[in-house]
């Protein structure tokens, strides 16, 4: 820790690779802004816990990634007798949501802050009324206010006006608002106005039985049931030092790249399916339809939920399943490639995906960008290689695929890429399945008193990152999901920005990003 520059009267705790230490109010944003720009630290998160009844204070945790050093590093501060804290934001771009998700559910005001909409919460939601502060009892039912306003942001100018869409679309989707602010057909300003699935799962997590709590991680976003719920059972095992099996996490390493294949395939698919190519949308539907149909065989779950528990898996690859899985994914590949062999040749589909939907390097690494969405424009993060778990360190590992033009082209590319690399690690991963239990059989797991986790995953969309804290009884007392989406949806109005309104759909496609997971 020692080349951080950190100041030496911090008192720094480790566990795992977690570094951990109390920061004075008054020095959080230079001690923040070092670590993020001098030491290029990667914030994963910024979350709140309300500690009134052990303590009497707010804390605010800064979480932050080495990936050179596999280290997280998570500076806090202390909140008492106050709701006032130094906001970031005019430093650090991507903060910006944070720090107001912290305001809308937890009342903490970041001073400075240039932005101090509710986010994710509606006007229909009462002011001052705060669900993740501990006096909230969840099964409250608030009273409807009336005369909140949200204000949309504004375009002045001759010929400009106002395109509103949603939040119910056509096609099976969920729920979201997008404001055009158009001039002629090309959008000057896209705001996007998330919060109509929010479920209020924060609230949820502090008081469900952990079995019920680990179901919960999967309707995150049930896309990505597993990955979330391996992100939040890596935390639960490390507060409880629960050792996994090495089959449990040579499996883990399967099913994950299992969700990645039958989601990469579908957005392909999709993508191609939003040019009018409706050959490559049934290709790609009929191929996440092919892995579907495995994670049900192998689980018995298309979605490869109630596969994960603390400790392990609950579900085994036999021999023979091993052998035919093999071979199914030998054909998948085969048959992929010819259809990508078609897709390189179509000159109309790719005049409607290249130089459509971009952004800037720049901008994607001012907002936070991760993922797919990230390694489009050159950003080579990977938590698989990062900050690897299961046992991806002991598995072969094509290097992170990348691509530099930042549109739906190279978003469509990266895709294509991560198929074929996910194949090949699945394929790596059966050939070197350990022998032995798939799980520890503990039925009596009890958690450190005062202690947290943080667990990251590399989820299909980027990465998912889960804080996971005790109280002084042992009982978790706060779980702080984070799925990508929440990172990159700030970015879409920059993607959209100068394209014409018909190509939105491709370029909002080429994201693919959760509304569940972003609205909790």
């Amino acid at each position: 820790m020692q080349k951080y520059n950190l100041p030496k009267n911090l008192e720094v705790s480790f566990d795992n690779n977690v570094a951990s230490f109390e920061v004075p109010v008054s020095q959080i944003k230079e001690l923040v802004n070092n670590l993020y720009k001098n030491f290029n630290l990667s914030l994963k998160l910024v979350t709140a816990t309300d500690e009134r009844e052990e303590d009497g204070c707010f804390r605010i945790w800064y979480i932050l990634g080495s990936p050179k050093d596999n280290i997280v590093i998570i500076p806090f501060i202390k909140l008492k007798d106050t709701i006032e804290f130094p906001s970031l934001s005019l430093d650090i771009h991507e903060i910006i949501d944070y720090e107001r998700k912290i305001q809308t559910f937890f009342g903490l005001k970041p001073i400075g802050h240039h932005n101090a909409r509710s986010i994710i919460l509606h006007e229909n939601w009462p002011k001052n009324l705060f669900p993740l502060r501990k006096d909230f009892n969840w099964q409250t039912k608030p009273p409807i206010a009336v005369n909140n306003t949200y204000h949309f942001q504004k375009v002045k100018g001759e010929g400009i006006y106002e395109i509103s869409v949603g939040p119910i679309h056509a096609g099976i989707i969920e729920p979201g608002h997008f404001r055009f602010s158009v001039a002629g057909e090309s959008i000057m300003l896209l705001e996007p106005r998330l919060g109509f699935t929010h479920k209020g799962s924060e609230k949820l997590f502090e008081v469900l039985p952990l079995a019920e709590k680990i179901h919960l991680s999967e309707k995150i976003s049930g896309d990505s049931s597993f990955s979330h719920s391996l992100a939040f059972c890596q935390a639960l095992e490390q507060l409880s030092d629960t050792n996994v099996p090495k089959r449990a996490l040579c499996l883990r390493v399967i099913y994950s790249e299992l969700e990645r294949l039958a989601n990469h395939f579908g957005d392909i698919g999709a993508i191609m399916l939003d040019t009018g190519f409706n050959f490559g949308g049934a290709q790609g539907s009929r191929l996440r339809e092919n892995i579907m149909q495995i994670n049900e065989r192998i689980t018995g779950s298309r979605f490869l939920r109630g596969v994960n528990i603390v400790g392990g898996v609950i579900t085994d690859i036999s021999e023979q399943e091993n052998n035919i899985l093999t071979d199914d994914l030998s054909n998948i590949a085969e048959d992929f490639s010819e259809i990508v062999d078609i897709v390189d040749n179509n000159a109309s589909l790719l005049n409607r995906l290249e130089g459509t939907g971009v952004i800037t390097f720049e901008t994607a690494k001012d907002c936070g960008v991760i993922g797919v969405a990230g390694k489009a424009i050159g950003i080579s993060s990977d938590a698989r290689v990062n900050y690897p778990y299961a046992m991806y360190n002991e598995l072969e590992f094509d290097e992170i695929a990348t691509e530099k033009s930042g549109d739906v082209y190279a978003r469509f590319r990266v895709r294509i890429k991560e198929v074929r690399s996910s194949i090949k690690i699945i394929q790596n991963a059966l050939s070197k399945l350990p022998t032995g239990n798939i799980n520890t059989h503990n039925s009596d797991i009890s958690f450190k008193k005062n202690a947290f986790a943080v667990s990251v995953v590399e989820g299909w969309r980027g990465d998912i990152v889960y804080f996971v804290k005790t109280d002084s009884c042992g009982n978790i007392s706060r779980v702080a999901p984070r799925d990508a989406s929440f990172t990159n949806w700030a970015v879409l109005k920059d993607a959209g920005y100068d394209n014409v309104v018909p190509d939105f759909p491709l370029i909002n496609k080429s994201f693919n990003l959760s509304y569940s997971g972003n609205d909790l």
